[in-house]
C-alpha cells in the first residue's frame, strides 16, 4: 500500500495522507493540463528561471543566509561565558539572552513574520532587507557595554535569522531545476554545517589563551587603550567573532539583492490578481487554515521537524556530561572534536547531494533517524573511553548530514502552492522554534542541575527520534521528478 502524502492510490492510511485532492484551493479539481500530464514532468528547466547554472549560482548566494543563522546561533553561545563574566550577569539573565535568541524565541517570530512577507511582497523583498536587520543586530552585540544592548542585538539578530528561513527555502526550490531541487536543498544545508563548524575554529583561535588571542588584544587595546585588561579585554575575542558575520553578511547582502524575483511567485501573483482574488496577509492566513490538505501537511511538517529539533536543540547539555564520563577531555580537545562533527555533517550531506534526487527520499530519511536512535543508544549504554566517544560523534555527525531539517525544507517548499509556500513555512518554523524555547526551559528540569536526570532524558531523546521516524515514514511524499507546479495541482486542483 502506498502511503504517501501524494499517493493516488490511498486516502485512508494516517491524517497525513491525502489523495488527489477534491477540495482545490478556491474552486473544483478540474482534471490535469493536458499540456504537461503528471507522468511527463516538464525536465531540463527551472521551476522559475534560468538554467542549471543559474540556479546553482542563487542557492549558493542564499545559503550564506543559512550561515549567517548557523553562526549566529554558535557565536552567541559560544561567547555567553565571556559576556557573563565582563557584565556580571547571572543566570537569569544567561537564560533571557538564549529565550530570545536565534535558536529560539526570536527566530520562532521573524520566521512568521517573514513568511507572509515573502507571499506578500515576494522572495526578493526579504533579501533586499533583511540582511540590513542582521547587520545591525550582530554591530549591537559588537558594540555593547551593557545587558540591555546586548539582550536588544540578540533578539534582532534572532528576528532576521527567522525571517530569513522560510524565503530561503523557498526561493531554493522555485529557482531550481526539477531533477536538482533536492541537490540545491542539501547545499543549502551545508552551510548550516560551515557556519558553526567556522565559528568554532574562529572561537578556538580568538578565545583568551588561543593561537591569536594576540590579535584580540591588540584590538582590544586600540580600541579602548592600553589598560584594559581582564574580563573587559576577553569579551572582544566575542566582538571578534560576531565582527566575522557583520562582514559575510555584508557580502551576502550585496549578492542577494542582485537575484531576480522568483518567477514561480510572480506567475502564482500575476494569476491572483487577474481572477481578482484577495492577495493580503490575513487573506493569506484564512486560505491556508481553511484547506484541510495545507493543514495536514502543516501537522505532518511540524510534527517530524519539531520531535526531531527538540532532540538537536538540547544536545549541548549531554556533550559536557559525555566529554566528562570519557575522561574529562580538556575544553580545547571537546570543541575540536565538535569541529570534527561539524566536517562530517558537511561531508554526509555533499554526498547526500549527489544522491537525493536519484533514490527514495524515504530510505535516506530512515537512515539518518536510524543514525540518530543510534548515537542515543551508545549515550545510554555509556560513553566510556574515546571509542564510544568517536562513535557518538560520527554517529550523531552522520544523522546532522541526512537530517530531518533537509527533507523538512525539501517537502515544505513542495508541498504548499505558491500563493502562502513562504507563509506556511514560516508558521511552522515558529511553531517549531517556539516550542523549542519552551522546551529548553522544561528540560532543564528533567536532566537536573547536576545531570541526576540523565537516563530519563535520554530516553525522552529515544521516544522523539521515533515518533519523527514513525511519521514521516508514514506520510513520506512521493516528490522526486516532479515540477512544483505537477506537486500542487495533484494535491490542491487547477485553481
Amino acid at each position: 500500500m502506498n502511503t504517501e502524502i501524494v499517493s493516488d492510490k490511498s486516502s485512508h492510511v494516517a491524517e497525513v495522507t491525502t489523495p488527489r485532492p477534491s477540495l482545490p484551493l478556491g474552486g473544483s479539481a478540474k482534471g490535469e493540463n493536458p499540456s504537461c500530464p503528471p507522468s511527463v514532468p516538464r525536465r531540463g528547466k527551472t521551476e522559475g528561471q534560468g538554467g542549471g547554472s543559474s540556479s546553482l549560482k542563487s542557492t549558493i548566494a542564499v545559503s550564506l543566509t543559512n550561515y549567517l543563522d548557523a553562526g549566529a546561533i554558535v557565536a552567541g553561545a559560544s561567547g555567553l561565558t565571556l559576556w557573563q563574566n565582563y557584565l556580571g550577569l547571572s543566570e537569569v539573565h544567561l537564560g533571557w539572552l538564549n529565550f530570545i535568541s536565534a535558536n529560539c524565541l526570536g527566530a520562532a517570530i521573524g520566521a512568521i513574520i517573514g513568511g507572509f512577507l515573502a507571499d506578500k511582497y515576494g522572495r526578493k523583498f526579504i533579501y533586499t532587507y533583511n540582511l540590513l536587520v542582521y547587520m545591525a543586530g550582530v554591530l549591537l552585540v559588537m558594540c555593547s557595554v551593557n545587558f540591555p544592548m546586548l539582550l536588544a542585538g540578540f533578539l534582532v539578530t534572532g528576528i532576521s535569522v527567522g525571517i530569513g528561513v522560510p524565503a530561503s527555502w523557498t526561493y531554493i526550490s522555485e529557482s531550481s531545476e526539477i531533477h536538482n531541487r533536492g541537490r540545491n536543498i542539501c547545499i543549502s544545508q551545508m552551510s548550516w554545517g560551515f557556519g558553526p563548524m567556522i565559528i568554532l575554529l574562529l572561537g578556538m583561535f580568538f578565545a583568551p589563551g588561543g593561537y591569536l588571542f594576540s590579535w584580540v588584544e591588540a584590538i582590544g587595546h586600540a580600541i579602548g587603550g592600553a589598560d584594559l585588561d581582564g574580563a573587559a579585554l576577553n569579551v572582544f575575542s566575542s566582538r571578534v567573532v560576531f565582527c566575522s558575520l557583520f562582514i559575510v553578511a555584508f557580502i551576502a547582502w550585496n549578492l542577494q539583492r542582485r537575484l531576480d524575483e522568483s518567477g514561480e511567485w510572480k506567475a502564482s501573483r500575476e494569476a491572483a490578481k487577474a481572477k481578482g482574488e484577495n492577495t493580503g496577509l490575513l487573506h493569506a492566513f484564512a486560505v491556508l487554515f481553511s484547506n484541510r490538505i495545507a493543514v495536514k501537511t502543516v501537522c505532518f511538517l511540524a510534527t517530524i521537524y519539531l520531535t526531531w529539533n527538540l532532540v538537536a536543540s538540547v544536545m549541548g547539555f549531554f556533550q559536557p556530561h559525555i566529554y566528562e564520563t570519557a575522561g574529562g577531555l580538556s575544553n580545547e580537545y571537546a570543541n575540536m572534536l565538535s569541529c570534527v562533527g561539524w566536517v562530517i555533517v558537511v561531508a554526509i550531506t555533499f554526498g547526500l547531494s549527489f544522491l537525493i534526487d536519484k533514490f527514495s527520499h524515504k530510505l535516506f530519511y530512515i537512515l539518518g533517524l536510524l543514525a540518530a536512535l543510534a548515537t542515543w543508544v551508545v549515550i545510554i549504554a555509556g560513553v566510556n573511553g574515546m571509542g564510544s566517544l568517536w562513535a557518538f560523534s560520527i554517529l550523531w555527525g552522520i544523522n546532522g548530514g541526512i537530517s530531518v531539517q533537509i527533507f523538512y525544507a525539501l517537502w515544505g517548499s513542495e508541498l504548499f502552492p505558491a500563493k502562502f509556500r513562504a507563509g506556511a513555512q514560516g508558521l511552522m518554523f515558529f511553531i517549531v522554534r517556539g516550542l523549542s524555547a519552551v522546551w529548553g526551559l522544561v528540560f532543564t528540569y528533567i536532566y537536573g542541575e547536576q545531570g541526576e536526570g540523565f537516563t530519563i532524558a535520554a530516553w525522552c531523546m529515544i521516544a522523539l527520534l521515533l515518533i519523527s521516524l514513525v511519521v514521516g515514514v508514514i506520510g513520506c511524499p512521493n516528490t522526486r521528478g516532479k515540477s512544483l507546479e505537477q506537486i500542487t495541482r495533484e494535491r490542491y486542483g487547477e485553481d
